[in-house]
Formats: structure tokens, sequence, C-alpha cells
């Protein structure tokens, strides 16, 4: 079994230093590894990142993450993932890493994702340069996610992205802003790739628990969805199960 601890959406400001660390602390006794799901910051500034690093390095269990859309607000998201990374945070962009968990390869896959929607309801790469950029985006932050997951040499395989990649997870957020939440593109490449397990965040008025078209277990650990520091999912093949 393979114990995975996830949170996203932490939203982290200079108020908000040592808020998790007390429960952080005691991760090791939960979880073999904690994941990141993206929008550790409010707006991407280095100040806000420099509280992530202090609050999520040297953990007892390895840390793996990958940025949201508020890391990028300042154009600063190379310093941020140089300045995490420095502090021993594994942060993944079109990459992935495996870690040994128990004599077990655990497999991670990471990227951002971006919008686009969902099968009906979806942005097409038709028209003004804008919207073929937008969609083009999309397409290729899912290609490399695919390409990622196909290529993770281990027992359990994960996709971790900060936006959604189905639309139940989304459920409770206003549909009209689908689009911007995530995109079908994500899921055909968890489902093409045949990955175990998904996590996101993003949706902080979403729903927990959703799966992929082609059935895999997809979570949003966004954390005003997960209401904790972190909540931890148990994986074997062809089994989840959950507790917060």
């Amino acid at each position: 079994m393979i114990r995975i601890a996830a949170v996203g959406d932490v939203h982290m400001g200079e108020d908000a230093r040592g808020r998790l660390r007390p429960a952080l602390e005691h991760v090791g006794q939960h979880a073999d590894v904690l994941l990141l799901a993206g929008d550790l910051t409010r707006h991407g500034t280095m100040d806000e990142a420099a509280v992530v690093a202090d609050e999520f390095a040297g953990l007892p269990v390895p840390v793996v993450g990958v940025l949201g859309n508020h890391d990028h607000h300042s154009d600063a998201a190379d310093k941020i993932t140089e300045l995490l990374t420095a502090h021993g945070i594994r942060m993944l962009e079109g990459d992935g890493v495996t870690l040994d968990v128990g004599g077990r390869r655990l497999g991670v896959a990471g990227v951002k994702g971006f919008g686009g929607g969902f099968a009906g309801k979806c942005a097409s790469a038709f028209g003004e340069r804008e919207m073929k950029e937008f969609v083009g985006h999309t397409t290729e932050v899912a290609g490399q996610l695919h390409a990622t997951l196909d290529a993770l040499d281990a027992d359990v395989r994960v996709a971790l992205t900060h936006y959604a990649p189905i639309p139940e997870t989304l459920r409770g957020e206003p549909p009209e802003i689908y689009p911007f939440l995530g995109s079908y593109l994500l899921g055909e490449a968890i489902d093409d790739a045949e990955a175990d397990f998904a996590v996101h965040g993003h949706a902080h008025f979403g729903t927990e628990q959703g799966v992929t078209p082609g059935g895999i277990r997809v979570r949003n650990v966004a954390q005003p969805i997960i209401r904790a520091a972190y909540a931890v999912y148990c994986l074997e093949p062809d089994r989840v199960s959950a507790s917060a």
C-alpha cells in the first residue's frame, strides 16, 4: 500500500506562516509522500514563495508539487520553482519523478494544466490567434502529461495537475467558468496513459471525488474542499481508498 497525502490551493502569504506546519510535522505518520497541487501562493511573489518554502521544507516525507495560476501571476514562476527546489521540494512541469516507497515504485507526472472546457462545451483551436494559442497551450501540456505518464517506470503512476481533468470534481462551481477550471484533454491524457490515480486543485467550490471517462479515480484536493492540512489516499493496484 502506498499512502499519498495531497493538498492544493493553500494560497500562502506572510500572515499564513506556520499555519500548516504543526500538522505537516506529523505527515510521516500518515503518508509516504506529500503532493502539492498548485496555487501555493496568493499572488506569485517571492516573499510568498519563501513562506511556502519554510512551510513545506524538511518534512519527514518527499514533497512533490506543481505550480498553479496564482503562482504565475507575478511572472516569477521560474524563480519560485528554483526557490522551492533549493528547499528540497521537487517541482514538476512536464516531467516526472519516481520514488521508492517501501520497496514499491511510485511515479508522479506533473503539469500545471490549463483551461479549455469539457466535451460538448469546449473551446476549439479556430479563429483568432489568441483563441488558437489558448487551446494550443492546453493541447501542449496535455501531451506532456501523457508522455511523462507513459514513460514512468513505476508500480503506481499518479497524475498531478492544478487544473481539473474532469467536470465531475467541478460540481458546485458556476458552469459558466468550467472552461477556465480545466480541460477534457488532461483527462484524455490520464486515460490514454492508463494512470492509476489523479489529483488536482483549483476548484474551491467543487467536489472532492470523480472519475475519468476511462474509470481513473480523480480527487480535487483544493484546501477549501478537503478542509484539512492534507488528505490521505491509500493506493494499491485497482484500488483507492481515502481518509482525511
